[in-house]
């Protein structure tokens, strides 16, 4: 009888962890869409990002809000959804609902953002522009200044702040 409860708890065990994954899953790539995200950001962040290069371009690739602001990695990934949780506790207690109160903040969170960036040395930039492809035939010098910018400590937002979102002043 023991032997058959054992059973009966590891077997229930192995069900709840396959569906704690499974709900873990889906709720990080639910919460990781541009649909998502413009759920609270239709009148700011999303406007700016829609009139971006990051937005539309003569390539035809879209970078997606999760593409800058959440790493790729395990760890990164789970302390960015962390505080993204306290974002969007922020976003329903009426920190920046308007677009007035975002403006407000706008240079604090560019900022957290920016620190973000430097302590990971842009990963997010680096996951798609690759410095060792870039050709500008127009514009040579440009590979030799962004590697001897990257070589000299410098980041991607060292010089490209407000790329996909307006700078705050």
């Amino acid at each position: 009888m023991k032997k058959k409860i054992a059973w009966l708890w590891l077997a229930v065990g192995i069900v709840v962890g396959v569906v704690g994954l499974g709900t873990m899953n889906y709720s990080l790539h639910a919460t990781g869409t541009d649909e998502f995200c413009s759920s609270c950001h239709a009148n700011d962040a999303t406007k700016e990002w829609k009139e971006s290069k990051h937005y539309s371009n003569p390539y035809g690739v879209r970078v997606g809000c999760s593409d800058c602001h959440v790493p790729k990695s395990f760890v990164p990934k789970m302390l960015r959804k962390m505080k993204a949780a306290g974002e969007v506790y922020g976003h329903l207690t009426g920190v920046i609902d308007t677009p007035e109160k975002f403006e407000a903040k706008r240079k604090e969170m560019a900022e957290n953002e920016w620190a973000r960036l430097r302590a990971n040395g842009a990963q997010e930039c680096r996951n798609c522009h690759h410095m060792d492809t870039v050709e500008n035939l127009e514009k040579e010098y440009l590979k030799d200044l962004h590697v001897g910018a990257l070589e000299g400590g410098q980041i991607c937002i060292d010089c490209h702040k407000g790329v996909a979102h307006k700078a705050p002043e």
